[in-house]
């Protein structure tokens, strides 16, 4: 079952579009389940609800799969750069995202004050951090990635697909070295030798170097995370390149290495 609602979305004071599943079985039982986050969440079920035509597939994904979820995806503004701006936790300097002030780090606050307590009341959630993951692709894995960082208290569990880390890597690498990860928390970071095709135009480095950059950028963050005593799963997809359709790929082998028990 998708359901669509709208919530308030306090740092920018306008409304967003959640797109939530629930198991077949959420209305046969009276089951608690775990919660997964997602960015981008009208990229998540279906291929009409996509920016560009094509889905996650999590639909289907989750109608086979043998670990039933709550999955909330969180639609992002769609009016000019909103989307870069709600899903940049810091303050580039340089570079074409340095014009935006950046407010990653509040959305992912309001998720955990705001959005979390709705969700949690309203569905039968298990509500502690063992059972609260999140994920997302390019600025939303980036977004996802930092969460686990910074918030390493509200979730276990992170997919970062693709994550958009060029333009913030010496911060991340900073909070990475600067906060506790409980050796329970699990990363899932990819990455495709062809990342330049399904790019937009304006990135800040050239696109022939993207598959080597991408590489060489997750493998730092990979070596920073097992030092900090967190399980990492760096996962280079070959051929993949920056689309949902090859995220989509991705799906069954994430899920099952953040929710294995």
């Amino acid at each position: 079952m998708i359901i669509k609602r709208d919530i308030w979305f306090t740092p920018t004071k306008k409304k967003r579009i959640l797109h939530i599943y629930l198991p077949d079985s959420y209305d046969k039982t009276q089951e608690r389940y775990p919660v997964m986050y997602f960015f981008d969440g009208h990229n998540l079920f279906f291929d009409h609800y996509a920016s560009y035509g094509k889905c996650w597939g999590l639909l289907e994904f989750m109608e086979q799969w043998n670990r039933p979820l709550i999955l909330v995806g969180l639609e992002c503004g769609h009016e000019g750069d909103e989307r870069l701006n709600e899903y940049l936790p810091y303050h580039v300097k340089e570079g074409s995202l340095s014009q935006f002030e950046g407010i990653g780090d509040a959305t992912i606050r309001w998720m955990i004050e705001e959005l979390k307590p709705v969700i949690d009341k309203d569905y039968r959630t298990c509500p502690s951090r063992e059972y609260t993951a999140i994920g997302g692709s390019s600025m939303g894995g980036l977004m996802s990635l930092y969460a686990a960082v910074c918030y390493n208290e509200w979730y276990s569990k992170a997919a970062c697909l693709s994550s958009y880390v060029y333009p913030c890597m010496p911060e991340l690498l900073k909070d990475i070295k600067a906060h506790s990860i409980r050796p329970d928390t699990r990363f899932y970071l990819s990455w495709g030798t062809r990342e330049a095709r399904g790019m937009k135009a304006g990135t800040d480095v050239l696109k022939e170097d993207m598959g080597s950059l991408t590489y060489r950028q997750n493998r730092t963050i990979t070596d920073r995370l097992l030092k900090k005593g967190a399980e990492v799963y760096p996962y280079c997809q070959v051929g993949g390149t920056h689309c949902e359709a090859d995220w989509e790929k991705q799906v069954p082998r994430f899920m099952d290495f953040l929710w294995r028990e």
